[in-house]
């Protein structure tokens, strides 16, 4: 559940910062709205795979040296 949350504060920000860039660079709020929705949502998905990798590192690590630990 806390990394679903985590993904969909991490969207709303983004969605929010790409929007803003966009802008700045373009001064068009169409060019901005449509960045600023397809780059986050593509941008979230490969968040979650992202975080996913380095939870199931860790994960790797920990058993690891729980393993070095228990010999």
């Amino acid at each position: 559940m806390r990394l679903a949350l985590k993904t969909g504060s991490y969207s709303l920000m983004h969605f929010l910062v790409a929007i803003a860039v966009t802008f700045a660079i373009t001064q068009d709020w169409r060019a901005a709205l449509a960045v600023g929705l397809i780059e986050p949502a593509v941008q979230t998905v490969a968040y979650f795979f992202h975080d996913r990798f380095w939870s199931r590192l860790e994960a790797r690590e920990a058993a690891l040296a729980q393993a070095s630990a228990d010999r």
